[in-house]
């Protein structure tokens, strides 16, 4: 009986990954049948307290988005002290103790989408590469773990396609945040261009702000560079070895992405460029033949 439900969460857990579209690769089917599960369990985790920060439709407003972020940190720790009834949890005990997963992580992608709710604007670009420090490194690292690979040396390049990545979906998104009242452009930025609020709300799309994102995609190309290295050296690792394709897939998703703000000039203020069937297509057929 116990077997049977925890199966059932893991499948659940799977049908929430497969119901969400994402630019990048999610548990693919070029990984192992074995680990995938373990994946689908971590993203439905994030999923879950992500929509209690962004979905529209929650009554009660921010103080609600908190409680209900924070109720799910309950969940985790209860989680962590064996105690999991919900289906996500019961997946994902499984996983933390199958690959030896410590909860730091988990909850530091929790205090992410808490800071999502309370916090809207960004001063310096530090700024910004603090909150991808829980936004999304964690989930690199997780990746890892569930490989066998807890590996400070691995970590550290993972940061840096993670942040490369979150990176690549503000720009994407630039638009799309605003209706929520969130600017990740980091003020300073703008700054130096002679943009503005005002302008950047009322989706002025000029030269200023062609040459700000410009100078964003630059900066994040050179950030995706820093992690390249990881693909070199997973593929050397005896146990993330088979995790290799998957994130040379998933690297050169974020840099298509980049690519294709480029093609529309940097006006992600009237069009959200973004990875196409075809495109994933092409990607993955240049995997095959792209040395790592």
């Amino acid at each position: 009986m116990k077997e049977s439900l925890t199966e059932s969460s893991f499948k659940y857990c799977e049908e929430i990954a497969k119901k969400h579209y994402e630019n990048f690769p999610v548990a693919s089917l070029l990984l192992p049948r074995a680990k995938r599960k373990y994946i689908y369990a971590i993203y439905a985790f994030a999923r879950a307290a992500d929509d209690f920060a962004d979905e529209p439709g929650i009554e009660g407003g921010n103080e609600k988005r908190i409680a209900l972020i924070d109720e799910w940190n309950q969940k985790l720790n209860d989680c962590f002290a064996g105690k999991a009834y919900d289906p996500i949890f019961i997946a994902l005990g499984k996983t933390a103790d199958d690959c030896k997963i410590p909860i730091e992580p988990l909850e530091n992608l929790l205090k992410a989408f808490k800071q999502d709710v309370t916090k809207n604007r960004y001063e310096s670009f530090d700024e910004v590469l603090n909150y991808c420090v829980n936004s999304a490194n964690p989930i690199g690292r997780l990746v890892l773990m569930v490989f066998g690979a807890n590996d400070s040396e691995l970590f550290g390049y993972s940061d840096k396609i993670c942040t490369a990545l979150q990176l690549t979906n503000f720009w994407q998104d630039v638009a799309i945040d605003l209706k929520k009242d969130r600017v990740y452009l980091p003020k300073d930025d703008l700054d130096l261009f002679e943009y503005n609020f005002e302008e950047l709300f009322a989706l002025q799309f000029n030269d200023k702000f062609k040459r700000l994102i410009e100078f964003e995609v630059i900066r994040t190309e050179s950030i995706f560079q820093e992690g390249r290295k990881l693909l070199e050296l997973v593929g050397k690792h005896e146990t993330a070895r088979v995790l290799r394709k998957e994130l040379l897939l998933t690297w050169m998703g974020g840099m298509e992405i980049l690519s294709k703000i480029r093609l529309i000039k940097f006006d992600v203020l009237n069009k959200r460029p973004k990875i196409s069937f075809n495109d994933k297509i092409k990607i993955f057929l240049k995997s095959r033949v792209k040395k790592v």
